[in-house]
């Protein structure tokens, strides 16, 4: 009998079209009722696994309840939960987004609670159970770490060792390990139902592959001397480009996608050999797809960029993005628009101090002061993830004096690093908000350990030892004006300039603190 396996969810959404993503049981046609309409999409098969991605086009104003059916079958919405509505992009633009990253799929019993925390995107949603529509946002990004396949939960942990005992035995190995991954990150109830009817776009960063993930050069070597990292890395893009990536596409985008359009003409026959050579192709020549978009929303555009896949790691000149997708990019930030709204999973503007170390590092890992230093260097950078922009320090010099030239206000969105803030540059109008984590906070130690060496001593230092590296200085400086807040929270931009971050305490949502980007 068809049944969902995860989903629906409600990802890409316009002022007139929207495309709800499911995984099923079974082969099936797929069949979306909404507004007095059916639209139907059939399956697709990588794997052994089933998936649909149903678009409803010409649509002229929001849906306040649809329902799905697979093969005739009712399956959502499911008893007792809350309709899931589709709400258009406003003609006007997007007014409220909601963004975080980071969050790890583990149990809600008190012990876990005690470790890991509340999980603030649950209790988001449990929210907007009652919350007026001025309180919804337009559109939820989750920019980066949406799943751990370093770290896999116990439950993940069990099911690999019920399958197999090869290496990595403590890590993801393959597709069939990455789609259990993602059904256990998507299927919690409250997280179900957001996820039905707050549209959604992602992008991923290390942890949705490994930590590090391409953090330069000889990571990339030392990972190929194993013989498992070949066979993670294609599950790793293969499963992302299915469970994240295709839902971030509009429709005219997703059917002009060769790979969809494979997938679709296979007519039910599983296209595994299909998914694997384009996610290997895409790892070893990243020129070979785009895994960044970007959207309008109305006065405001959206880009999102590949920070992880799109890197140039040639020692020397290290770039964060490659040739083609730094062309991309510019083409993006030069289109019309009243203010950019950048999606970065890293941040750009860390604390100044730990820009000037992470630049320090890169230069002595290109061989500033030596070989033997290089070497050394290399290791510090891998253990204590030396590799945002600042370790990429052209292509923060090139960004930043593309921004400022723009002479639009920009707003930067990031995660990452597990605490939250808000950063503003002294030119132009740039500002770097961060939100990080949604569900894994660092222990009481190592959140004094980061404002001693991130907000004490590496302001200090950090600029010095830059200097005597050889370093410029940065195009224009910058300082943290709210934060750091290390509680778990999802934030919220309420266009056009406010900001606010939100944690959750016994299951209900509360503000930590708000502020006016000016």
């Amino acid at each position: 009998m068809p049944a969902l396996v995860v989903g629906p969810m409600l990802r890409h959404v316009d002022s007139h079209s929207a495309s709800i993503w499911v995984e099923t049981a079974e082969p099936c046609t797929v069949a979306i009722e909404a507004g007095g309409r059916t639209y139907r999409s059939p399956t697709f098969t990588v794997h052994g696994h089933h998936y649909a991605i149903v678009d409803l086009v010409e649509l002229s104003q929001d849906i306040p309840s649809y329902s799905v059916t697979l093969d005739g079958e009712h399956v959502w919405p499911l008893a007792g939960r809350p309709p899931s509505r589709i709400r258009l992009t406003p003609e006007g633009g997007a007014r409220r987004l909601a963004f975080g990253s980071c969050r790890t799929s583990v149990p809600h019993d008190p012990a876990t609670v005690r470790t890991h925390g509340e999980d603030v995107l649950r209790s988001y949603g449990r929210r907007l159970y009652e919350a007026p529509d001025e309180e919804w946002p337009d559109l939820l990004l989750l920019i980066g770490d949406q799943v751990y396949a370093d770290s896999p939960s116990q439950d993940i942990l069990a099911f690999i060792r019920a399958r197999r005992d090869t290496a990595p035995q403590d890590e993801i190995a393959d597709f069939e390990e990455y789609a259990e991954l993602y059904r256990q990150a998507w299927t919690e109830p409250d997280i179900q139902w957001l996820l039905s009817t707050v549209p959604s776009a992602m992008i991923f960063d290390d942890h949705d592959l490994r930590d590090d993930w391409n953090t330069s050069q000889p990571w990339r070597e030392q990972m190929a001397r194993t013989t498992w990292w070949q066979r993670r890395v294609v599950a790793g893009l293969g499963a992302y480009w299915v469970y994240q990536h295709i839902g971030n596409l509009s429709p005219a985008e997703r059917a002009a996608d060769p790979l969809m359009r494979t997938l679709l003409d296979l007519g039910g026959r599983d296209g595994a050999a299909e998914l694997d050579a384009f996610a290997e192709k895409a790892d070893a020549e990243p020129s070979s797809n785009r895994w960044s978009y970007a959207r309008e929303l109305g006065g405001a555009r959206l880009i999102m960029v590949d920070t992880r896949c799109a890197r140039q790691l040639t020692p020397g000149d290290r770039r964060m993005l490659d040739p083609d997708e730094w062309a991309w990019l510019e083409e993006q930030l030069a289109a019309p628009a009243e203010r950019l709204i950048i999606g970065s999973s890293i941040p750009f503007l860390l604390p100044e101090g730990v820009h000037g170390v992470q630049n320090w590092n890169e230069a002595l890992a290109d061989g500033k002061w030596g070989s033997r230093v290089r070497e050394w260097s290399e290791r510090f950078r891998q253990a204590i993830d030396l590799e945002h922009w600042a370790a990429f320090r052209r292509s923060f010099e090139d960004l930043a004096r593309l921004l400022v030239r723009t002479g639009k206000p920009v707003v930067i969105l990031s995660g990452d690093v597990h605490y939250s803030y808000l950063a503003r540059t002294n030119k132009g109008q740039i500002f770097q908000i961060v939100c990080s984590p949604i569900r894994n906070p660092l222990s009481r130690l190592l959140r004094w350990a980061n404002v001693v060496t991130q907000f004490s001593i590496a302001t200090l230092v950090g600029g010095v030892l830059a200097r005597l590296a050889g370093v410029p200085k940065p195009p224009f400086r910058w300082r943290i004006t709210k934060g750091p807040f290390f509680q778990n929270a999802i934030a919220t931009l309420t266009l056009p300039d406010e900001v606010s971050w939100y944690e959750s305490r016994n299951d209900t949502l509360r503000r930590i603190d708000s502020v006016r980007l000016r």
